[in-house]
């Protein structure tokens, strides 16, 4: 929540930011309701200002103190002929629906303002206006009191009174904690192989303030040695927040486990870490809506948050489970604690959509607090996939029928217009998969026109929406976000599924590059360090991610040797689609082999489910003296666990599990844990319509169509698999490469160098 300027003895926050730290209260309330998007903001601000005067200033910079605090901020507007201050707010609907205690917020701000205003001119008194202007029929709601100087200095006093408090102890441990960051001892008795060269690299990006690269492989402790030296670099480099992202729970916890390492080394450290869980997976009450009315801890919220605030800064790791104790011991809700409390936490572990994706939380936490953030992006081979699902986005025909069917007369006429513009792209587009060289525009109008029928509804009634009707919004909502910025990095496809493909269409907008997008999420951070055991080779990154140009590459010396693991590769089988029935029983007895030879734990990783199912069967058939298990689809966490609980050190048998999966990466199962994989694949994504025009796509842009479309992301997947097998320097263990094509010298180039094929 606050802009932090490091001056020794100030404190600089936003006006906004202050006001919501002191003037929110009453309920937590996020039932969905219709409002205007950022550009709809921006172009109603545009709108009112137009209509003032010539004399009227726009964007007025304003400040002042009080005691250690400064505040600051930018008034809308001001019409010194009138003595007129104007804080504009746009809206979307019924007015009478807005929540009194955004009102209440706005008056705050806007009297701030004021004060700092009549303190800069001299003002005896001022006259102050909130107006609320209607997007959809561009009325203005003009709400309008006088103040004069002494009362709005009162008020002013009073709201930095609440906050001073807070500032100074935050100010307080600013300081202890940057002293203590730069006398922060390395928290074991000395550097694993590998892990000092990581450590040193990381810790010089962020001293230049610059990007990197860096390939470090499974076992040298790439979690504390990317942690320790960004918290080191931290008081000379003025470095608000450390963003730690994970694609999985398991590294979330590595990061968490590796935070309180460090704290050990120092029992005083006074270092907040946080972990932001989904919501869905911290929610106390998923059957209630999160409003006053339905759920108990979002019943005056506000009211008892401080109190919360307060004894949530007392625990020095809060990650899920304390935070929930928190929240629940003062009756708030703890997904919406965790995130309040990622405004006043030093390190921040979460997901890689909390910075990376159009609405990321802590992105826009820090674009709008001026944070200095480094980022740590853990397994970032995993970046690029997951980007390309954060923009992209589709909406389906079946999904509209529904939509329809339970909207009101109004809104159904929209998308009746909706459903013949659809028609017209079905009937353009008669294949079972085609691509459209943009979002056509006549159904791009007909689908805006269909979310303002049902937003003016929604605004009209302020009643919940049926939720098939509300899905329908929400996708058609992303859908339209996206194609505004529509270009050469994404697709616009129309796909035929379902039992009738003449109804049953899907148009989808896909993401094949993010780099236009991350571009300024890497920009605007002081450095971002993306690292795996997988990054080979780095243009593939640095070109569909957007790094920067001088970002940083290291390829950190791995400390395992070519004699702690044997890798044969199986040049006699070809695991290839056409071939892998035949396949099936060379498999089986090259995996009967090894295991009578050296019996123990053993993974086998194959390229589909279906693939796995016909693999692990006729093994049991032959060998059923053998231990198997098998990954099942959609397996819960605790059926995981369980699968994982299968590899004792003492225990014996295969694992069968599908490349690329829940236990493909991030699964630590060191010495005899482990003994052995067997990878059937190359990892190569399906050949389809879609991977192909990604292929003509990356050949196009980068003139690499195949090795960034099938052959970097596959041979990813199996080092990674492999990458189960050798944790730590003690271990020993085989893997069996399976397939003809990994004995071609462009595969055997991307695999880890350390090891002897």
């Amino acid at each position: 929540m606050s802009e932090v300027l490091r001056d020794r003895a100030r404190y600089t926050v936003a006006v906004r930011a202050l006001c919501e730290f002191t003037a929110k209260q009453g309920d937590l309330d996020l039932r969905f309701t219709p409002s205007p998007t950022a550009q709809e903001g921006i172009a109603g601000h545009a709108v009112v200002t137009a209509r003032r005067g010539d004399g009227y200033r726009t964007e007025v910079s304003l400040s002042g103190d009080y005691g250690a605090l400064h505040v600051r901020g930018r008034a809308d507007g001001y019409d010194a002929r009138e003595n007129l201050l104007e804080e504009i707010k746009t809206h979307r609907g019924q007015l009478a629906s807005m929540p009194d205690n955004h009102r209440h917020l706005h008056w705050a701000q806007l009297r701030v303002y004021g004060h700092l205003l009549c303190a800069e001119l001299g003002l005896e008194q001022v006259n102050l206006a909130l107006v609320y202007y209607e997007i959809g029929s561009g009325q203005e709601t003009v709400l309008r009191e006088t103040r004069g100087a002494p009362e709005l200095r009162a008020m002013f006093e009073e709201q930095c009174g609440r906050f001073i408090a807070w500032a100074e102890q935050e100010l307080r441990h600013r300081e202890a904690r940057d002293a203590a960051l730069a006398a922060l001892p390395f928290p074991h008795a000395a550097f694993r192989p590998g892990q000092r060269q990581l450590a040193e690299t990381v810790f010089k990006a962020n001293s230049a303030g610059r990007c990197l690269l860096a390939q470090a492989p499974t076992g040298i402790g790439k979690t504390v040695g990317s942690l320790f030296p960004v918290l080191k670099a931290a008081p000379s480099q003025r470095i608000d927040k450390i963003f730690f992202l994970a694609a999985k729970t398991p590294g979330r916890q590595l990061v968490l486990d590796a935070a309180t390492t460090i704290r050990g080394a120092n029992a005083e450290l006074p270092l907040r870490v946080l972990e932001l869980a989904a919501r869905d997976k911290a929610c106390e009450h998923p059957d209630k809506a999160c409003q006053g009315e339905s759920c108990p801890l979002a019943k005056g919220f506000y009211d008892r948050l401080p109190a919360a605030r307060a004894a949530a800064l007392d625990v020095p790791v809060l990650d899920r489970a304390a935070l929930r104790e928190v929240g629940l011991a003062h009756d708030v809700c703890p997904y919406y604690l965790g995130s309040e409390m990622a405004r006043w936490s030093d390190v921040v572990v979460g997901d890689y959509n909390y910075y990376f994706d159009g609405g990321a939380m802590l992105y826009a936490l820090a674009q709008a607090n001026g944070w200095r953030a480094s980022v740590l992006v853990d397994e970032a081979h995993n970046m690029v996939a997951r980007a390309r699902a954060m923009y992209s986005s589709r909406i389906d025909r079946a999904a509209l029928r529904l939509a329809r069917a339970a909207a009101p007369a109004p809104v159904k006429k929209a998308l009746t217009k909706l459903a013949r513009a659809w028609g017209e792209i079905d009937a353009q587009a008669p294949h079972p998969y085609q691509v459209l060289p943009a979002p056509p525009d006549k159904f791009l109008a007909a689908l805006q026109g269909a979310t303002s029928a049902i937003n003016d509804h929604l605004a009209e009634q302020a009643v919940p929406l049926d939720p098939a009707l509300q899905e329908f919004l929400f996708d058609a909502l992303a859908f339209g976000r996206l194609a505004e910025s529509f270009g050469e990095h994404s697709l616009c496809d129309v796909a035929r599924e379902g039992k009738d493909r003449d109804k049953d269409t899907t148009i989808s907008i896909r993401n094949v590059v993010p780099a236009p997008y991350l571009k300024p999420r890497f920009e605007d951070a002081h450095s971002v360090t993306l690292f795996s055991a997988t990054l080979s080779p780095w243009h593939y990154f640095a070109d569909l991610l957007g790094l920067p140009a001088d970002t940083g590459w290291v390829d950190v010396e791995s400390p395992f040797t070519a004699a702690q693991l044997q890798v044969t590769i199986a040049a006699d089988i070809s695991t290839r689609y056409q071939h892998r029935a035949a396949s099936l029983a060379p498999i089986a007895r090259l995996m009967a082999d090894q295991y009578a030879r050296q019996p123990g734990n053993y993974l086998a990783f194959f390229s589909s489910f279906d693939y796995l199912a016909q693999a692990a069967d006729l093994f049991a058939r032959q060998h059923p003296e053998v231990p198997v298990w098998r990954q099942e689809r959609r397996m819960s966490e605790r059926e995981r666990a369980a699968f994982l609980d299968r590899f004792e050190p003492s225990g014996r048998g295969i694992g069968f599990a599908v490349l690329g999966g829940a236990f493909g990466e991030g699964v630590d199962l060191p010495g005899a844990r482990l003994i052995g994989a067997f990878v059937a694949t190359l990892g190569l994504p399906q050949l389809n319509p879609v991977n192909e025009q990604l292929r003509e796509r990356m050949q196009a842009m980068f003139g690499a169509g195949y090795d960034y479309t099938y052959l970097y992301p596959g041979l990813q997947k199996v080092v990674q698999a492999a990458g189960r097998v050798i944790r730590t320097e003690q271990d020993q263990g085989v893997v069996y490469l399976i397939d003809d094509r990994f004995d071609t010298p462009d595969v055997r180039a991307l695999l880890p160098r350390w090891w002897r094929q």
